[in-house]
Parts: C-alpha cells; structure tokens; sequence
C-alpha cells in the first residue's frame, strides 16, 4: 500500500463526488466492459441505514456473495459488493493488477455506500477479509466480519515453492476449485489458472495488515473453517491474539473449509452469526 493514510482519506472525498457515476454503473451492470464475465458484476441491494460492504476474496468475484447479501438485506441493511480490479475479467487482465489496485476497488466501493447510509460495516472473505481489517483502520467502520482471513497460508499451498517476483512475471499456474450447487449463477465461473506474481501480491498486503493488526479497534467477529486447506485455521488465532478491538468475538466451524459463504450446511450458519453480530454491535453503539 503506498499511500499513505492521509492521501487515501483524500481520496476518499474525491470518491464521493463520483457517487453517482459509480451507482448508475452498478445499475446498468457496466455493460461497457466486454471483459467482464457474465455474472461478476458488482452489485447494491437498497436497505436500511445500516450499509453492509461485502468483499470477496483472490480470484474470486462478486457472484460468490450474493446469498450473503440476500440474508444480510432480508435482516434490514443495505448492501453493496464490488468487484475488485482484475477480477472477473481474465487472469491476463490480473497480472496488470496490483493489490494496490484491489484495495482502491474497497475504497470505491465504500465511497459509494457512504453517499447512500450514514453506518457501515465490512464483511470480508479470504482477501476480502484482509482488506476489511484494513479499510477499518482508514475509514469509520462500525464492524468489521472476517471469514476465513489468510493470515497464515494452509501449508498444502506450497508457497515455500513460490519463485522470486520478477521470476512469476507472465507466468501462470493452474487453480481447482470444485464444481458448487445451488450457488447463484457466475459463482462457479473462476479462473482455472492465476497469474504467478499476483499471489506476491497478497502475501504483500497481508504483511501490511499484520503491522497494522493492533490498529484493528473496531468490533470484529472472526470465522474460520477448521478444515480450510487454503487459509491455515492458525490465522483466527492469531487475528483473536493481536487486534485491537475491545470487541472481539471468535467461531470456529469444526465442520467447514474455506467457501464459508457458499457451502451447503455451512453458509446458514455463517450468515445468521453474522446478522446476529451486526445487530447486537449496533443496538450496543446506539445505546
């Protein structure tokens, strides 16, 4: 992140006056941009005044959270989730991406929602998540939801194997995933490989979030599936042990593995904490 705080608050201002381009884009779907696959489109559902910014994850696309934001808009709040830059697009159009990039998407988005509720929330997942903590220690957040941060990396990744940067460039490696049901069109469209220097990148602002961890104070709820094979579980203890939050709650599914908002039998219960947290933090700040 080579902003520094003030430049990035300054940005956020700016940000604001374009509101209104932003949403009329997220109306017409940004039908302008060819590349951008059928059904990754960002996307707002109208609510209450409590905004709840959804952020997915690496390599992964909006689609992935609609029946997050389903629930959470069914509990009363209104509810906006980018797309961040080089996603749901082309792992080509990836590489020319930065995480600086990813997170500029974040800031877009919460600019856009600030236009629309006076409280916002961030729910993150993988990546997302990073970036939620993050824009929290920016931005007035009123809570922050961290699904399945990265922290730590599942060693059935094999990062050790990772080559040096300038040796990932232009270079890609396949990425499984299996086929889910009863998902929401556009979740099962993700990349089948990714671009070798944009897992750099993550590595990167996760090391810019665990410098600024204890800067971290807003009330967080931290969810982690035990048997997570991409984000190593370690990483909720280790979110629990070091923010700042005075607030800070920790659930772990014994059951679940890193899809948290998109497993059958899993998400249900994901989505209810969630609202359930939301709720229970906001009646406290108002009291």
């Amino acid at each position: 992140m080579r902003r520094t705080l003030g430049e990035k608050a300054g940005r956020f201002f700016l940000l604001r006056e374009r509101c209104a381009e932003f949403r009329r884009a997220l109306h017409v779907g940004k039908r302008g941009a060819a590349m951008i696959i059928e059904g990754a489109e960002p996307f707002l559902l109208p609510g209450g005044s409590h905004g709840v910014l959804l952020l997915h994850g690496f390599t992964g696309m909006p689609p992935e959270l609609r029946l997050m934001a389903e629930a959470l808009h069914r509990a009363g709040h209104t509810v906006l989730c980018p797309r961040l830059a080089g996603h749901g697009t082309s792992p080509e159009d990836m590489a020319h991406t930065d995480a600086e990039d990813w997170y500029d998407s974040a800031l877009d988005g919460y600019a856009i929602l600030s236009g629309l509720v006076p409280r916002i929330s961030v729910v993150g997942h993988s990546m997302g998540a990073v970036f939620a903590m993050l824009l929290s220690v920016e931005m007035e957040v009123a809570h922050v939801v961290s699904l399945c941060a990265p922290i730590m990396i599942a060693p059935e990744q094999g990062l050790e194997h990772l080559p040096t940067r300038e040796a990932c460039v232009d270079r890609y490696v396949p990425k499984a995933r299996r086929k889910l049901s009863d998902v929401p069109n556009g979740a099962n469209n993700t990349y089948r490989r990714m671009p070798l220097v944009s897992i750099h990148e993550v590595m990167d602002v996760i090391e810019v979030l665990c410098r600024e961890i204890a800067r971290v104070d807003a009330p967080i709820l931290i969810m982690h599936g035990a048997r997570d094979h991409t984000a190593d579980p370690k990483s909720a203890d280790y979110l629990y042990e070091n923010v700042g939050s005075p607030r800070c709650e920790k659930f772990i599914l014994p059951d679940a593995g890193h899809l948290l908002p998109l497993d059958i039998g899993v998400r249900e219960r994901v989505f209810a904490r969630t609202a359930a947290f939301l709720s229970e933090n906001a009646q406290e700040q108002d009291l």
